[in-house]
Protein backbone atom coordinates (compact mmCIF):
# COMPACT_ATOMS: atom_id res chain seq x y z
CA UNK A 1 0.00 0.00 0.00
CA UNK A 2 1.35 3.48 -0.66
CA UNK A 3 1.28 6.03 1.85
CA UNK A 4 -1.09 8.82 1.99
CA UNK A 5 1.11 11.66 0.62
CA UNK A 6 2.17 9.39 -2.65
CA UNK A 7 -1.33 8.86 -3.13
CA UNK A 8 -2.42 12.68 -3.15
CA UNK A 9 -0.07 12.98 -5.90
CA UNK A 10 -0.98 10.45 -7.83
CA UNK A 11 -4.28 11.72 -7.94
CA UNK A 12 -3.60 14.77 -8.69
CA UNK A 13 -1.43 13.56 -11.58
CA UNK A 14 -4.70 11.91 -13.15
CA UNK A 15 -7.05 13.44 -15.69
CA UNK A 16 -9.54 15.94 -14.05
CA UNK A 17 -12.44 15.20 -16.36
CA UNK A 18 -12.62 13.59 -20.09
CA UNK A 19 -14.05 16.06 -21.65
CA UNK A 20 -13.56 20.20 -21.38
CA UNK A 21 -11.00 19.98 -18.12
CA UNK A 22 -8.10 18.53 -17.57
CA UNK A 23 -5.52 19.61 -14.90
CA UNK A 24 -1.66 17.43 -14.73
CA UNK A 25 0.19 17.67 -11.72
CA UNK A 26 4.15 17.68 -12.98
CA UNK A 27 6.94 16.37 -10.72
CA UNK A 28 6.79 13.51 -8.75
CA UNK A 29 9.22 14.61 -5.86
CA UNK A 30 8.42 15.92 -3.52
CA UNK A 31 4.87 15.04 -2.82
CA UNK A 32 2.62 17.46 -1.79
CA UNK A 33 0.91 17.52 2.05
CA UNK A 34 -2.24 15.76 2.83
CA UNK A 35 -4.90 17.47 0.95
CA UNK A 36 -6.78 19.06 3.93
CA UNK A 37 -6.18 22.99 3.60
CA UNK A 38 -2.77 22.74 3.45
CA UNK A 39 -0.31 25.79 4.20
CA UNK A 40 2.03 24.95 1.23
CA UNK A 41 2.37 23.19 -1.85
CA UNK A 42 5.07 21.07 -3.56
CA UNK A 43 8.70 23.18 -5.06
CA UNK A 44 8.06 22.16 -9.22
CA UNK A 45 10.76 19.71 -9.76
CA UNK A 46 13.09 21.34 -12.00
CA UNK A 47 13.14 24.49 -14.60
CA UNK A 48 9.45 25.42 -16.52
CA UNK A 49 9.08 26.65 -19.99
CA UNK A 50 7.51 30.04 -19.90
CA UNK A 51 3.91 29.88 -20.25
CA UNK A 52 2.18 31.38 -23.22
CA UNK A 53 0.74 34.94 -22.12
CA UNK A 54 -2.40 35.52 -23.36
CA UNK A 55 -2.84 39.18 -21.15
CA UNK A 56 -0.56 40.61 -17.93
CA UNK A 57 -0.17 43.42 -16.16
CA UNK A 58 2.64 44.00 -13.88
CA UNK A 59 0.24 45.09 -11.23
CA UNK A 60 -3.42 45.33 -10.78
CA UNK A 61 -5.43 48.06 -12.16
CA UNK A 62 -6.76 48.86 -8.46
CA UNK A 63 -5.10 48.20 -4.89
CA UNK A 64 -5.77 44.75 -3.56
CA UNK A 65 -5.78 43.51 -0.06
CA UNK A 66 -2.97 41.55 1.48
CA UNK A 67 -5.34 40.14 4.72
CA UNK A 68 -7.68 37.93 4.37
CA UNK A 69 -11.35 36.85 5.15
CA UNK A 70 -12.19 33.78 7.92
CA UNK A 71 -13.18 30.44 5.81
CA UNK A 72 -16.44 30.11 4.65
CA UNK A 73 -17.70 27.89 1.41
CA UNK A 74 -17.94 29.55 -2.35
CA UNK A 75 -21.83 29.25 -3.23
CA UNK A 76 -21.55 31.37 -6.83
CA UNK A 77 -19.16 33.26 -8.84
CA UNK A 78 -20.10 36.16 -10.77
CA UNK A 79 -17.59 37.50 -13.89
CA UNK A 80 -19.48 40.42 -15.93
CA UNK A 81 -16.52 41.02 -18.19
CA UNK A 82 -17.52 37.62 -19.87
CA UNK A 83 -20.97 36.88 -18.29
CA UNK A 84 -20.04 33.91 -16.20
CA UNK A 85 -22.80 33.88 -13.37
CA UNK A 86 -22.87 29.91 -12.00
CA UNK A 87 -23.33 28.39 -8.85
CA UNK A 88 -20.09 26.52 -7.47
CA UNK A 89 -20.14 22.79 -5.96
CA UNK A 90 -17.80 21.10 -3.66
CA UNK A 91 -14.95 18.98 -5.19
CA UNK A 92 -12.91 16.79 -3.45
CA UNK A 93 -11.48 14.00 -4.82
CA UNK A 94 -12.55 9.99 -5.90
CA UNK A 95 -12.30 7.20 -4.29
CA UNK A 96 -9.25 6.26 -6.61
CA UNK A 97 -7.25 9.40 -5.72
CA UNK A 98 -7.82 11.33 -8.50
CA UNK A 99 -9.59 15.22 -8.46
CA UNK A 100 -13.28 15.58 -8.66
CA UNK A 101 -14.94 17.95 -11.80
CA UNK A 102 -18.21 18.98 -12.34
CA UNK A 103 -20.14 16.76 -14.40
CA UNK A 104 -19.99 16.50 -18.32
CA UNK A 105 -23.58 17.52 -18.45
CA UNK A 106 -25.40 20.43 -20.31
CA UNK A 107 -25.71 23.98 -17.65
CA UNK A 108 -22.69 21.87 -15.45
CA UNK A 109 -21.50 24.37 -12.52
CA UNK A 110 -17.89 25.45 -11.85
CA UNK A 111 -16.74 23.58 -8.66
CA UNK A 112 -14.37 24.64 -5.85
CA UNK A 113 -11.74 22.53 -4.77
CA UNK A 114 -11.77 22.29 -1.29
CA UNK A 115 -8.96 20.75 -0.11
CA UNK A 116 -7.50 24.43 -0.61
CA UNK A 117 -8.32 27.42 0.61
CA UNK A 118 -11.74 29.06 -0.06
CA UNK A 119 -11.88 32.29 -1.85
CA UNK A 120 -10.97 35.41 0.05
CA UNK A 121 -8.99 33.56 2.90
CA UNK A 122 -4.97 34.17 2.39
CA UNK A 123 -3.67 31.57 0.50
CA UNK A 124 -4.93 29.96 -3.07
CA UNK A 125 -8.61 29.06 -3.82
CA UNK A 126 -9.30 27.28 -7.18
CA UNK A 127 -11.89 27.13 -9.12
CA UNK A 128 -12.41 24.82 -11.95
CA UNK A 129 -14.47 24.26 -15.00
CA UNK A 130 -15.09 22.82 -18.36
CA UNK A 131 -14.43 25.02 -21.36
CA UNK A 132 -16.90 22.37 -23.85
CA UNK A 133 -17.91 19.14 -24.72
CA UNK A 134 -18.22 17.50 -28.11
CA UNK A 135 -21.96 16.81 -27.99
CA UNK A 136 -23.00 19.92 -26.02
CA UNK A 137 -21.03 22.90 -27.49
CA UNK A 138 -19.64 25.68 -24.93
CA UNK A 139 -19.64 25.00 -21.23
CA UNK A 140 -18.95 27.58 -18.20
CA UNK A 141 -15.77 28.34 -18.43
CA UNK A 142 -15.52 28.83 -22.47
CA UNK A 143 -14.81 32.43 -22.14
CA UNK A 144 -12.11 32.14 -20.05
CA UNK A 145 -9.07 33.15 -22.02
CA UNK A 146 -11.26 35.94 -22.74
CA UNK A 147 -10.30 38.03 -19.39
CA UNK A 148 -7.78 41.06 -19.13
CA UNK A 149 -6.47 42.41 -16.19
CA UNK A 150 -8.63 44.96 -14.58
CA UNK A 151 -11.72 41.90 -14.96
CA UNK A 152 -13.18 41.25 -11.86
CA UNK A 153 -14.99 38.29 -10.73
CA UNK A 154 -17.16 38.01 -7.58
CA UNK A 155 -17.17 34.96 -4.83
CA UNK A 156 -20.41 35.21 -2.79
CA UNK A 157 -19.90 32.94 0.28
CA UNK A 158 -22.01 31.18 2.35
CA UNK A 159 -21.14 33.79 5.16
CA UNK A 160 -23.13 36.35 3.29
CA UNK A 161 -19.87 37.99 2.31
CA UNK A 162 -18.90 38.92 -1.26
CA UNK A 163 -15.30 38.27 -2.16
CA UNK A 164 -13.89 40.49 -5.23
CA UNK A 165 -11.11 39.67 -7.08
CA UNK A 166 -9.36 41.42 -9.72
CA UNK A 167 -7.40 39.39 -12.90
CA UNK A 168 -3.79 40.48 -12.87
CA UNK A 169 -2.67 37.93 -15.73
CA UNK A 170 -4.11 34.80 -17.82
CA UNK A 171 -1.96 32.05 -19.64
CA UNK A 172 -2.14 29.24 -21.32
CA UNK A 173 0.13 26.45 -20.72
CA UNK A 174 0.76 22.81 -22.07
CA UNK A 175 -0.86 20.29 -19.45
CA UNK A 176 2.38 18.58 -19.68
CA UNK A 177 4.29 21.38 -17.78
CA UNK A 178 1.60 22.48 -15.39
CA UNK A 179 2.69 25.47 -13.17
CA UNK A 180 1.71 23.33 -10.33
CA UNK A 181 3.63 25.67 -7.33
CA UNK A 182 2.21 28.51 -9.34
CA UNK A 183 -1.78 27.52 -9.24
CA UNK A 184 -1.46 25.28 -5.62
CA UNK A 185 1.70 26.82 -4.16
CA UNK A 186 1.59 29.16 -0.72
CA UNK A 187 0.96 32.79 -1.12
CA UNK A 188 1.03 35.68 1.44
CA UNK A 189 -2.42 37.22 0.03
CA UNK A 190 -6.25 36.19 -0.95
CA UNK A 191 -5.66 34.64 -4.15
CA UNK A 192 -8.14 33.22 -6.59
CA UNK A 193 -6.58 30.62 -9.62
CA UNK A 194 -9.08 29.39 -12.47
CA UNK A 195 -8.66 26.58 -14.64
CA UNK A 196 -9.72 25.07 -17.66
CA UNK A 197 -8.74 23.30 -21.09
CA UNK A 198 -7.16 25.21 -23.96
CA UNK A 199 -4.47 25.28 -26.94
CA UNK A 200 -5.80 22.72 -29.53
CA UNK A 201 -7.33 19.73 -29.41
CA UNK A 202 -5.83 16.50 -29.81
CA UNK A 203 -8.53 14.34 -31.89
CA UNK A 204 -6.36 11.24 -30.89
CA UNK A 205 -6.82 11.41 -27.61
CA UNK A 206 -9.70 13.60 -27.30
CA UNK A 207 -8.68 15.97 -25.15
CA UNK A 208 -6.84 19.45 -25.37
CA UNK A 209 -3.13 19.49 -25.20
CA UNK A 210 -3.62 23.02 -22.70
CA UNK A 211 -4.86 24.93 -19.27
CA UNK A 212 -6.40 28.57 -19.26
CA UNK A 213 -5.33 29.84 -16.23
CA UNK A 214 -6.45 32.96 -14.69
CA UNK A 215 -4.27 35.15 -11.84
CA UNK A 216 -6.49 37.19 -9.49
CA UNK A 217 -5.98 38.60 -5.99
CA UNK A 218 -8.92 40.02 -3.35
CA UNK A 219 -9.49 43.43 -4.43
CA UNK A 220 -12.50 44.26 -1.63
CA UNK A 221 -14.95 42.16 0.02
Amino acid sequence: MRPPRRRVIDGLTGLLAAGGLTLLVIGASPAPPPPERPAAAPAASGPMPDPIPIASSAAPATAVRTNGLGASEPVRLTIPAIGIDTALMSLGLNPDGTVEVPPLKPGAPAGWYRNLRTPGEVGPAVLLGHVDTAHDGPAVFYRLRELRPGDTATVRRADGTAAVFVVERVVEVPKTDFPTDAVYGPVDYPALRLVTCGGTFDRLRHEYRGNILVYARLERS
